[in-house]
């Protein structure tokens, strides 16, 4: 069935702008008693086994210290539920390259695909035709439009990641600085949904909880590339001369920044903070360069968001509201989407879990964390 639609799609596709793609495979109903079939549906339908299940886990970038902490966690899952899972990801994080993976893992068969999306809508098309070929689509970390994914497992609201970014520049400024800080953002790009959503509610906490605070300049994008967000953090320093804080909600922009203050002889002259795996950070941290980061358990995040690729392709359904217990995790509640954004798409089958918890590192538990 999904060979003769990947089939039928394969023509529309090779007229896009990118490499058109059609499945190879075919589905698998579970074996007899004793394999490692995931339990029956509520609606009674017959499983595909853990072994036959096949999960491509796409990062924004390969060699990003976050995403290869996230694949890890997606590994450690996969091996311990019994279902493969193959990363898959490009050194350069691109709308292109994200399509021309997801089309490779439908025409290679895979049940189902777990994305964190360099744009939010870069990939509409790409994952439209995923979805009617019968792969399954999960977001982690950075959404799509949600009329495309079943789930996105999120760090967080933006509520909760916007108010961490300020207080953890907060928390590193004298009651003087307090009153009227300048600061400025410094992340990957204009149209990233997670990081723009924090900013946008970073910027209504700023102005509740510190009203004397000015944003001098427009944000500063350098694209998820490591030399460019060591370029860019010179630039920003460089042109905010005496600026209070620089934050940068995002894994790349964050130890850029902080190198460029290295280079610069700025180190500790300037509050840095934002979100960025502790090993990216740790040395950073115990020199005072970058005093308070913070994150969340990104083998986590990955793992949640290969689990509920593979839990979705075995066969299971859910409904907004429902509870998924994930092994390791616990139990997680199925919210609406618009727990991220208010105008999001609502429906049934399309919903976020949020993750349990977030960390603010210091030099006190940074060498505590191995991710």
């Amino acid at each position: 069935m999904r060979k003769l639609l990947a089939t039928t799609l394969a023509t529309a596709m090779i007229l896009s702008a990118f490499a058109g793609c059609s499945s190879g495979s075919t589905t698998s109903t579970a074996s007899a008693a004793g394999s490692t079939a995931a339990p029956a549906s509520a609606a009674g339908t017959v499983k595909k086994d853990a072994k036959d299940i096949n999960v491509v886990f796409i990062p924004k970038l390969s060699g990003n210290a976050f995403f290869e902490s996230a694949n890890v966690g997606a590994q450690d899952m996969a091996k311990k539920v019994g279902f493969s899972c193959k990363y898959d990801g490009n050194p350069q994080a691109s709308v292109a390259n994200q399509v021309q993976i997801i089309n490779s893992a439908v025409t290679q068969g895979a049940d189902a695909v777990a994305i964190s999306a360099v744009d939010p809508n870069g990939l509409n098309e790409s994952l439209k035709a995923a979805k009617a070929a019968g792969v399954k689509v999960v977001c982690w970390d950075s959404d799509v439009n949600n009329q495309y994914r079943s789930l996105h497992v999120a760090q967080g609201t933006p509520e909760q990641l916007g108010q961490m970014l300020v207080d953890m520049a907060a928390m590193q400024m004298t009651d003087a600085q307090k009153k009227n800080a300048t600061f400025v953002f410094h992340y990957s790009s204009a149209t990233v949904a997670d990081q723009n959503s924090w900013v946008v509610a970073a910027r209504a906490y700023v102005k509740t909880k510190y009203p004397g605070w000015k944003e001098v300049s427009q944000p500063y994008y350098s694209e998820q590339d490591a030399e460019k967000a060591i370029s860019v953090g010179e630039s920003v320093l460089k042109a905010n001369k005496g600026i209070t804080a620089v934050i940068c909600p995002d894994s790349t922009a964050l130890p850029g920044q902080a190198q460029a203050a290295k280079n610069l002889g700025m180190s500790g002259k300037v509050i840095i903070t934002g979100f960025a795996t502790p090993s990216s950070m740790k040395n950073f941290c115990l020199d005072g360069t970058v005093p308070k980061f913070g994150l969340w358990d990104c083998k986590i995040q990955g793992a949640m968001g290969a689990y509920l690729g593979y839990w979705l392709a075995a066969g299971n359904t859910f409904k907004v509201g429902d509870d998924i217990d994930i092994p390791d995790v616990g139990k997680v509640k199925v919210q609406p989407n618009t727990v991220l954004d208010p105008k999001a798409y609502t429906a049934d089958d399309s919903g976020v879990v949020v993750l349990p918890e977030r960390v603010i590192f210091d030099k006190d538990n940074v060498g505590k964390y191995n991710f």
